[in-house]
């Protein structure tokens, strides 16, 4: 019997049976670098960098530390100033905004759509000024946002955009629909099948140990397929330096470990079928939520690699039912209680997103891990059956 099932618990997310499976060669990868000594920017690091970025299809991929200097660097190696505006979503982890304030410019926050929780193209449109720079969406909980009419709205008005793919390593982008294109034009077309990350100018990655493909520690990714741009971010992750003590500019200390690219390099030769794996587990969510009356669960959209399963809890009913599933051992989290222009650090500074705001009530994502049983799936779906009837 699995073990969650002997404790009558369930947690949000379980890493043991992976580590279990790859055991043997991370701690192969992991001596390696003991023995080598190279503890940062060891050859691990640009093998890592060369392998990946020929997963993703992509010119060049950068390791950093985190996927928040990820998205800090990426923005300045756009050239991203302050003063500049960057529209991003309210709904997202605060690195999203807090990085664009950290490079001096001015976040404006766009609402989200109603059924992804991503940006909303035409929210984006709306708040688009002379001081206009960037988009930054965020391809939330795993699914692509739309990025061909993204892309488009970018080309119309000379916009760089920098994808925030801390959620989504591996998700393809396969179009929206054809009616919120505003012409028949081939964006969509030319993007589909891409990973996120290669989609705009700049992609950002998060390797945060929970995260679909994870380091065991912090650690980040920066991709482009422009050579200025990579160049710069090559030069920013190390202290503002081409050459060493030739300091160009104020830079960063941002490097990748070594032992957690070589940790990185075997996890990567898992990251599809641990993927699939989740598709799994969201398609049973899915049909054994599909008639319960006020769940709304998520669409299994081609591409969408579900790093988390997020259903939304309609009438009031979702702080309830989260109290009620952890008194039967069930975990589950709320991304995100309180959305990014909703925070203290920006009280009162923008107008309301109202479609945000109802989605920070709503939603609840339940456990899920590649190996999640088919059992404890059930177990969990018919825990919230149970509940949600006498609400």
């Amino acid at each position: 019997m699995n073990q969650v099932m002997i404790n009558k618990t369930i947690p949000i997310l379980d890493l043991k049976p992976q580590y279990n499976r790859i055991k043997s060669e991370v701690q192969a990868a992991v001596e390696s670098v003991m023995e080598s000594g190279r503890f940062i920017m060891g050859p691990e690091v640009k093998t890592f960098e060369q392998e990946v970025a020929q997963y993703l299809g992509v010119k060049y991929a950068i390791g950093v530390n985190s996927g928040t200097d990820a998205l800090v660097i990426g923005l300045r190696a756009v050239g991203i100033k302050p003063g500049d505006e960057v529209i991003t979503t309210p709904f997202s982890f605060f690195a999203t905004a807090e990085s664009i304030g950290n490079v001096g410019a001015q976040v404006v926050f766009a609402d989200i759509d109603p059924k992804t929780y991503n940006i909303d193209p035409e929210a984006i449109l709306a708040k688009i000024t002379p001081r206009t720079k960037a988009i930054l969406p965020v391809h939330l909980y795993g699914q692509p946002a739309a990025m061909g009419r993204i892309m488009e709205i970018a080309r119309d008005h000379n916009l760089k955009v920098i994808e925030d793919c801390a959620q989504s390593f591996g998700a393809r982008y396969w179009g929206e629909s054809q009616s919120n294109f505003r012409s028949q034009e081939t964006t969509h077309v030319e993007l589909a099948g891409r990973a996120t990350g290669t989609l705009g100018d700049v992609g950002a990655f998060s390797f945060f140990p929970s995260k679909n493909l994870g380091a065991y520690g912090d650690g980040g990714l920066i991709v482009t397929n422009n050579d200025d741009i990579a160049q710069t971010a090559q030069m920013l992750r190390v202290h503002g330096a081409r050459k060493k003590y030739h300091n160009e500019v104020l830079g960063y200390n941002s490097r990748l470990d070594t032992i957690q690219a070589a940790i990185l390099r075997v996890k990567l030769n898992y990251i599809d079928e641990w993927n699939q794996g989740r598709r799994r587990v969201a398609q049973q969510y899915n049909q054994g939520l599909a008639e319960v009356e006020s769940i709304i669960s998520p669409e299994n959209a081609r591409g969408h690699v579900f790093h988390q399963y997020t259903i939304r809890v309609t009438g009031g009913r979702r702080d309830y039912l989260k109290e009620a599933l952890a008194k039967e051992g069930i975990s589950t989290m709320i991304y995100y209680p309180i959305p990014q222009d909703r925070l203290a650090v920006y009280q009162n500074q923008h107008p309301p997103c109202p479609i945000s705001d109802q989605a920070a009530q709503e939603v609840l994502s339940l456990p899920i891990w590649p190996e999640l049983e088919e059992s404890v799936i059930n177990l969990v779906i018919n825990a919230l059956k149970d509940i949600i009837q006498y609400i």
